[in-house]
Formats: structure tokens, sequence, C-alpha cells
């Protein structure tokens, strides 16, 4: 249950210090949905940047320079991969034709068999999501083509948000949500991974940003937006879903069973177990306030 987020300042209006406050208020706000690392790429002085570390996003020091006006971030929860070890967090690197930063929103199945049918390198890199660059840099390409071939490959849980040097911001929209808003006005972009995330940061921003635009990302959708703020769109063929797969336990015998915490609990991670989550995943929703009831929901209605 990880969270993108961002801004595209197209105008080029906001001083560093102003977006710097708006990014750091976007991710503060996505610790809600993980505080085990947190990680941004930008461009600066023609050259992508990326900044990640294993900690909170409000731990994060996110000071911008100038001419980064486009800035992708992620914060995690650790399913698979230690966030200690900080080349396991987003955004990840790659290479494509062009350098590229990669983050991903949800949990890939068959990255193991990926790896092994497409011949790809063996990687220290433990998380699943990591297979998406390698399939990319395969095709040597990062373009719509490519990003529909490595969207058609992976099966599981997915939504990506790419950056390339060239200040073109990509996101390949699976089954996994995103909430993507344009203000005229300001000539500004803003995103998180829901929309309650997004408004909650909305209320807590200094700036007087205008009226908002939803901009409506359907699932199967690629949209590229450069440094201009202009919108190109493409699509790929979905997978049926591997939520709606069949596992041996349903959502009443869950909630049958709340009396016992303890039996509850170790059921969900049961359930957890069969969406390719580890047992972490359940206790750190937990500790994180979530409540038993709030995890099952996750896991059956597709909120991570």
């Amino acid at each position: 249950m990880c969270c993108l987020f961002g801004l595209l300042d197209c105008g080029s209006d906001f001083s560093p210090k102003q977006k710097s406050k708006m990014l750091s208020i976007l991710g503060t706000e996505c610790e809600i949905r993980g505080t085990d690392a947190t990680g941004i790429a930008y461009n600066s002085a023609g050259e992508l940047h990326i900044y990640k570390r294993p900690v909170p996003a409000h731990k994060l020091r996110m000071r911008l320079p100038s001419d980064a006006n486009i800035i992708m971030g992620h914060t995690r929860m650790t399913t698979q991969g230690s966030e200690k070890r900080n080349y396991n967090n987003h955004p990840f690197w790659g290479q494509a034709g062009v350098r590229f930063a990669l983050a991903h929103n949800g949990v890939l199945r068959n990255d193991k068999a990926l790896r092994k049918s497409e011949a790809l390198p063996k990687t220290k890199i433990e998380t699943d999501s990591y297979i998406s660059v390698q399939l990319l840099e395969k095709q040597k390409a990062l373009n719509f083509s490519s990003l529909k071939s490595m969207a058609e490959k992976v099966e599981g849980s997915f939504t990506f948000t790419l950056l390339d040097e060239h200040n073109n911001w990509y996101l390949v929209k699976g089954d996994n949500p995103i909430c993507l808003c344009w203000f005229p006005q300001s000539m500004v972009y803003l995103y998180a991974s829901t929309e309650s995330i997004l408004s909650s940061a909305l209320c807590r921003i200094p700036l007087k940003l205008g009226k908002s635009e939803k901009i409506v990302v359907a699932d199967g959708e690629i949209l590229r937006i450069n440094a201009r703020g202009q919108i190109a769109r493409s699509r790929f063929e979905m997978k049926e879903s591997w939520w709606s797969y069949p596992i041996a336990y349903s959502y009443e015998s869950l909630y049958c069973s709340t009396r016992v915490n303890q039996s509850y609990t170790d059921e969900l991670k049961s359930v957890a177990a069969a969406f390719g989550y580890s047992p972490r995943f359940v206790d750190s929703a937990l500790g994180s306030g979530f409540t038993l009831d709030e995890v099952a929901e996750m896991l059956y209605c597709n909120e991570m």
C-alpha cells in the first residue's frame, strides 16, 4: 500500500521554496499509505536526479533547485525487499534510450517468471516493481509502444509514474487509483494516489492555485505530459484483475471472526499471503492506525 504523488509546474511560476512546500505537504499526506521510505525524482541542470531515503516523508529534506519544475514522488510501505537497503526504494533508475525514473504503486506477481522468460539479468534489487524497469530497458526505448508492451506483460496490481531526462512525465494507469488535477490559473498539475489524500493536501497548501480540473485517466490508459503541460494519450490491453481470482477465504467469514482480534489478524495475514503480501503488511497497516476491518477492505477492494 504505497502512494504516488508529485507536481508539474508547467508555467515555472513558483519559487523553489513554494514547490518544496507543496511537495512536502503532499508527501506528508501520503504517509497514510506508507512510511517506510520516501523518494523523489526531478530534472535539474540538464540531468535527472533521484533522492530517496528509508524515512517517512515528513523527515525527507525536500529542497528543490530553481529549475526543478516536474517532481515525481513515492512513499513506501514495504512488502518485498528491506527499505534499509536504499536501492530497494522508489523511484528506480532506468536507461532506455533516455535516462528515466520509475515509481510503482501495487504488487506484481509474475516478476520472477518474467525475469526467466525474458532472459533479464539478475539484480540486487529485491522488489517486484523493478521488473518493469528491466522490461523497458530491454526495449531500449521509453515511449507509448514500450510502455504498452511492459504494462501488458506484468501481472498484478499497478499504476506506474515515470519521468525521463527531457521532463516528460508518464502515467501508466492499471487498476490502482490515481487522482490528477490541473490548475489552469497557476499552470500546475498536482497528483496523489487517492482523491482524499490530494484533497487533504490542498487544504494545507498556503497558496492560491485557483480552480482545479480533474484529469480523468481510465484503467488501461497511458498518459504523457511534457514540460509545457501538453497531454498525449495511448492505451494498453488490461488483463483480468488478479483481485478477482478465487481464494479460500470469504469476505463474510473474515467479518464473522472480528470478536477474536488475534484470530482475525492471523486470518487477514493468510489472505494477504494469497494476494502476494507478507504478514508484515498487515502489521504495518495496523501499526499505522488502520483497523482490522479497514485492512480487510484494502485487500478485497484494491485500495493498495
